[in-house]
């Protein structure tokens, strides 16, 4: 599928390309070995040369080149998502936007930046001004903002203003097509949802625009719980507690916080769950009052009265995807599941989980707002033997549990989301990229409009 290489690079020749067989395949990876199965699946995988655009001509002229020769185009920021969302399953060209990288504009209420700036340079550039980012995964030091848009869906910020979906998190997308003479298109409103979490599908960010708030002085604390089940119920009263201002609330089930927090591990309980937090200092008194008599719960660590011994990570970088790294740095058997929770139930869903899995399954969550109601998501760390077992341990999530699952072992939007087309992105990539050049692979619906899921098949590989 991958077209007249040979004419698309010699057409392309005076940008930054690279065509040295070890750098590409370095660039055409992410962090997919999250998972054992993709591990399998795409270690193979590479593109057959990069192009890094210096400004968004160069981007339109990138579209527009490979468009004629017919090469597919990946984009890639830094690599940090785990679905293999940014490798290219065809070949093709690897557009890196790692030139794209400044920051437009800091308005009083909004940011506009390039899709290749590093989220932490976003917060460190809006923090100057007496502002805050209101979202960011836990990967924020290296992660670039048009890849977390692009493949993202949530993260840090999520307790107060929900996920990426949310509207008001995304005020304006700017992007280039992929035609015979690409458009620049402009979203705003619900529009934007054409193109966020669409893994670069539907075009090229060049531009994106999010809003800011008065900055807060967070600071990180931990609570040792005596049981999982206390540490939920709360975790969902102290993200209920609007005295308490919050930027991020996470649980973890024992042995997690004793097996895999190692330099946090002076300050915390052997066999206790746990409780992460970013409270601004404002409020840490209330945090206190509301957990003042409280005989299961005590607060272990707090970032600003610690004597710690040396620097320690940021309390984020405990939490989110971050958990199931720091897993696999100790143990490299470790992998994870997504799953959405019921809060009507959650006890009880926890104990199924519990009795149907014991300790082949370790439970953490991170809370963000649905609706503005606190909801916990599920990101437990798993222990992996088989490809067959995990695929059974997710089948019986979904099936015996009921459970729905959103499935990290797989590439695409529909296999890793809500396993059903989304048309407004569907639609939109007809009018953005005819041919299918962008990503290709990625989105079922493409090739596939009446694709509908089987458990434990999937849709690329199943051959």
């Amino acid at each position: 599928m991958s077209g007249d290489l040979k004419a698309c690079i010699e057409a392309l020749s005076g940008l930054d390309l690279d065509v040295n067989p070890a750098t590409v395949q370095q660039k055409s990876r992410d962090l997919y070995w999250y998972s054992p199965i993709l591990k399998r699946q795409l270690g193979a995988v590479t593109a057959d040369f990069v192009v890094a655009p210096r400004d968004e001509d160069e981007v339109v002229r990138v579209l527009a080149t490979c468009w004629k020769y017919d090469v597919p185009v990946t984009v890639r920021g830094a690599g940090t998502g785990n679905y293999g969302q940014a490798m290219p399953l065809f070949g093709g060209a690897v557009l890196h936007t790692k030139h794209l990288d400044r920051i437009v504009k800091v308005g009083p209420d909004h940011m506009i930046a390039q899709p290749g700036v590093v989220i932490e340079h976003l917060e460190k550039t809006a923090r100057e001004s007496g502002k805050e980012i209101r979202l960011f995964p836990s990967t924020a030091a290296t992660a670039t903002i048009g890849g977390f848009i692009a493949g993202g869906s949530s993260g840090v910020g999520a307790i107060r203003w929900g996920g990426l979906r949310n509207p008001a998190n995304l005020r304006r997308l700017r992007l280039v097509t992929m035609e015979e003479k690409p458009r620049i298109i402009e979203l705003a409103g619900e529009d934007i949802s054409k193109a966020a979490h669409a893994y670069g599908v539907n075009g090229v960010l060049t531009e994106v625009e999010i809003p800011i708030d008065p900055a807060s002085d967070w600071v990180d604390v931990l609570i040792g719980v005596d049981g999982f089940d206390k540490a939920t119920a709360l975790a969902i009263a102290l993200g209920e507690d609007e005295a308490i201002s919050k930027r991020m609330l996470s649980t973890f089930e024992a042995p997690i916080p004793d097996l895999y927090f190692r330099r946090h591990g002076p300050f915390l309980i052997d066999g206790e769950a746990a409780i992460a937090m970013m409270v601004s200092r404002d409020t840490l008194a209330a945090l206190e009052t509301h957990l003042s008599g409280l005989d299961h719960a005590h607060v272990r660590f707090r970032a600003d009265t610690a004597q710690a011994t040396g620097k320690l990570p940021a309390v984020y970088e405990l939490a989110w995807n971050h958990t199931t790294l720091r897993a696999l740095r100790i143990d490299p058997s470790i992998t994870y599941l997504q799953m959405m929770l019921p809060r009507d139930r959650l006890d009880e869903s926890f104990a199924a989980v519990r009795d149907t899995f014991g300790d082949e399954l370790m439970m953490h969550c991170e809370f963000t707002r649905f609706d503005g109601v606190v909801t916990p998501v599920g990101l437990p760390l798993v222990r992996f033997t088989t490809e067959e077992r995990l695929e059974e341990i997710i089948m019986t999530i979904e099936g015996k549990l009921g459970l729905p699952v959103f499935n990290p072992h797989r590439v695409t939007l529909e296999e890793g989301g809500m396993k059903r087309t989304d048309v407004g992105q569907l639609e939109f990539k007809k009018q953005t990229d005819p041919k299918g050049l962008m990503n290709p692979g990625k989105m079922i619906a493409w090739t596939e409009p009446d694709w509908t899921p089987v458990a434990g098949k999937t849709f690329l590989f199943a051959k």
